[in-house]
């Protein structure tokens, strides 16, 4: 049996992933420019690993081609893509340490190439439906990974862009809650739209590392900071994913042992 890869793409705090056996790196060219991506298996399942920021972290987020990463996991044959964004709560009931399962998105980015239609290929202009840009199949299954080993996760929230690198202004946070957002970072758009218009299914977990600007005044937002909940935070963000690979690895061998036995 022939399985798509997973395509998993991660930022902040997440260089590798140590879980990929035979993982070797790979450059794809693209008609975006060139992308690097690890390619292994886990729990025997093809993965391609792309972190936006580069293995060195010396990508700012405004910087990131992000068509190059869509358009290169679309032509290695992914069909689902999870994505992990590192983000500032907006909500102020968020603590640091929580994840979020992200079911919308508001972007106030202005910087990024932000569609593969521009009008000037076949296709003409192409307007993209991105009512469920989150795929609602695959967050499914990322709650249900949570579920089953016992990690909390809220289910559903609002994913605010802004361009980066530098944080938010408070007044800037304030306009993100009165339009509904829940978290705030500068990776998810057009990453999510992007995967929408090279049909790809797509889910995001949002890792909340700090308070967003303003919302506990007095309190400094500091790398070190985020650095020390990342410690905490990454393993659960990790042992979810590692659930739900896991979970599809065993319904692929069931599904190839019926296959069997229907031609036994």
């Amino acid at each position: 049996m022939s399985l798509q890869p997973l395509g998993i793409i991660a930022g902040t705090g997440f260089y590798d992933l140590d879980a990929l056996d035979d993982a070797h790196s790979q450059t794809v060219d693209t008609a975006y420019g060139q992308t690097s991506v690890t390619r292994g298996s886990w729990h025997g399942q093809p993965v391609v690993f792309v972190t936006r920021h580069g293995a060195g972290h010396d990508v700012p987020p405004h910087r990131v081609n992000y068509r190059a990463i869509i358009r290169a996991l679309a032509d290695l044959g992914v069909r689902d893509v999870l994505a992990v964004n590192v983000t500032g709560g907006i909500d102020p009931d968020l603590e640091a340490g929580e994840l979020v399962c992200i079911d919308d998105f508001l972007d106030f980015t202005r910087l990024r190439s932000s569609t593969f239609h521009d009008g000037e290929g076949p296709e003409g202009v192409v307007h993209t439906d991105v009512t469920t840009a989150y795929d609602p199949g695959l967050r499914r299954e990322l709650l249900e990974a949570a579920s089953s080993i016992g990690q909390p996760v809220i289910d559903g929230g609002v994913y605010v862009c802004f361009d980066g690198p530098r944080f938010e202004s408070p007044a800037e946070i304030r306009l993100a809650a009165l339009a509904g957002g829940t978290v705030a970072g500068m990776t998810g758009v057009p990453e999510v739209t992007l995967a929408a218009e090279a049909g790809l299914r797509y889910a995001a977990l949002s890792l909340v590392v700090n308070p967003a600007a303003g919302v506990r005044p007095g309190e400094p937002i500091t790398m070190e900071e985020i650095a020390a909940v990342l410690e905490v935070g990454a393993p659960k963000v990790l042992a979810v994913l590692d659930e739900l690979v896991h979970t599809r690895s065993v319904f692929a061998a069931d599904d190839t042992d019926a296959g069997h036995g229907d031609h036994g």
